[in-house]
Formats: structure tokens, C-alpha cells, sequence
């Protein structure tokens, strides 16, 4: 791969000429040349200064989308060539599922003696970062992604419902939004898929999270569960969450889709794709 084009991404990901000059061991200005002779061979500017900061402009995005996928593609290349016996599959998946979802079929993947895996359990927002610096093959995702940016095999529909104490009024009932905004409510971290989600259809009602009387925010499903078992508020998880804990009850709400993607996402023009492939043939149970 383009020597170039390794300094470009990591610069792309600095934002800094001096710590991507750092990383690489390489002086200020060499950087800075190789940044120019990109933009001489590609005849466009790829970074420009507003004021004192960096900014990527749409030829830069452009050229980043394209080099992610062939240093994903040129690091393939050199397994193959060293003539690889195993390799080591390495996945994202945000915490439904990879907490409740795809247990059985990592346990079936590793049932054959040459497969291996890393997991890596995130929100949707960091997992796509970690696509984009190649530290992945695929992530296995709930939340929303632009699906012109990224290569994308659906794994399953799955319910998207609303949890509450077992005792709770709203146990079994399809109910009113405004019905909900007395209650407390407990959410994911900023940037997980669950409360992205529960945000564009709260937002499509013409709403948003400030209408609950309080909102608590709380990363591991664990807890959150054991919160609303106890009766500490209400909160929107999907049903594999739900099955797992038999002290909650859940509720519909009129008006939110009731259902959403599990999709395995990867890098455009990639070999991942095959990856992902290989993997989703392992489904068939938890």
C-alpha cells in the first residue's frame, strides 16, 4: 500500500500534523509533503485551515473511504500470501447483542479447530469508528448507520419494546406516549443503538427525552434491568433483553416501530463481506 496513503488516514484520524508526525516517527514536514504529493497526484486539495483548525474537505472524505477499504483489503493481502492457516475473525457488537444475541453462534464458530474470534462489545458509534481504523472485520449492530456509507447483510428483525416492574399498570398494555412521560425513565449512554433508536421515534412524535419526568442514564443492561425490576422507572430495550430477566414486564407503545434490524456491517469494496458471510451461516439458536 501507498506509503502516502497510510500517513493520509492517520492524519485523517489526528486531525494533527505534529501527532500523526509522531506516530509515524517522521518529522513535521515530511508529513506535510507527503500530504502535498497526494494532493499533486490527485490533483485536489485534501486538507484546508479555518483559523487555526484542520478540516477535511469533500475530496478528502472522498479519498478516506476509498483508502480504509484498501489498507482492509492490502492487510488480507499479505495474510494470504504468508499463507495464513488460521486467522483470528475479529468483531464488534454492540451490548444487546452481543450480551444476549450471538453466544451460540460464536460457540458454533469456534466449534471448527482453525476459527478463532475477538469480540469487542461497544455502543454503534464507537464500533463504526473502530471499522473505519480497520481494527475490525465487522460489526453486528442495532442502532441506525448510513447504509450508502457502509456494506451491510441483515442477521435478524427483533422487537423493540418498553420494560416496566412486573406489577407495573403498563405490564401487557399497549399505551399512549404521553402516557409514559410521568414515569422515570432510564436510557443507554449517548451514541448506543437503543437510545439512538428510542430518540428518532420519540423525535418523529414530536418529542424528545426532556419530556420524562427524569432521565437516568446507566450503560449496562444489567442494571438497567434490576432498575426497572425494583421499579426505579421504565426503559426501551429489545426483547432479548427482556427474556433473560423474568422479573420485568413490558408494554407497546402506539405509533413506534415495533421492530428493528440486526445488521453485520463492514467496509465497502472489501473482502469482509465474505467474512461476514461465512460468520452468518453459523446462525441457528443462542
Amino acid at each position: 500500500m501507498d506509503y502516502r496513503l497510510n500517513t493520509f488516514l492517520i492524519l485523517c484520524e489526528t486531525m494533527n500534523y505534529r501527532i500523526t508526525a509522531e506516530k509515524l516517527h517522521l518529522t513535521q514536514p515530511a508529513v506535510t509533503k507527503q500530504i502535498q504529493s497526494l494532493e499533486q497526484t490527485y490533483g485536489t486539495k485534501l486538507f484546508i485551515y479555518d483559523g487555526k483548525k484542520l478540516k477535511k474537505t469533500e475530496s478528502c472524505h472522498i479519498l478516506e473511504k476509498y483508502a480504509v477499504s484498501l489498507k482492509y483489503n492490502y492487510d488480507e493481502l499479505i495474510r494470504a500470501l504468508k499463507r495464513q492457516k488460521h486467522r483470528t475473525l475479529k468483531i464488534g457488537a454492540t451490548k444487546t447483542i452481543g450480551e444476549y444475541v450471538i453466544g451460540g453462534m460464536i460457540s458454533k464458530y469456534l466449534s471448527v479447530p482453525e476459527n478463532n474470534i475477538t469480540l469487542e462489545v461497544d455502543n454503534t458509534h464507537n464500533l463504526l469508528s473502530m471499522l473505519h481504523s480497520n481494527k475490525l472485520d465487522f460489526a453486528i449492530v442495532e442502532g441506525i448507520f448510513d447504509k450508502n456509507e457502509y456494506g451491510f447483510q441483515l442477521l435478524r428483525h427483533e422487537p423493540f419494546i418498553g420494560i416496566c416492574e412486573n406489577n407495573s399498570p403498563l405490564n401487557g398494555m399497549e399505551v399512549d406516549l404521553k402516557t409514559l412521560f410521568s414515569y422515570p425513565l432510564i436510557v443507554r449512554e449517548r451514541g448506543s443503538g437503543t437510545r439512538n433508536i428510542l430518540e428518532r421515534e420519540l423525535d418523529e412524535a414530536g418529542y424528545s427525552l426532556n419530556s420524562f419526568t427524569r432521565v437516568t442514564e446507566i450503560s449496562s443492561f444489567h442494571i438497567i434491568s434490576e432498575l426497572v425490576s425494583s421499579g426505579c422507572g421504565i426503559s426501551f430495550v429489545y426483547n432479548a433483553v427482556y427474556e433473560n430477566n423474568k422479573n420485568l414486564g413490558k408494554f407497546k407503545v402506539k405509533g413506534f416501530g415495533h421492530e428493528h434490524e440486526f445488521n453485520l456491517v463492514y467496509l465497502k469494496n472489501t473482502s469482509a463481506h465474505s467474512l461476514a458471510e461465512e460468520f452468518i451461516k453459523t446462525k441457528g439458536g443462542n
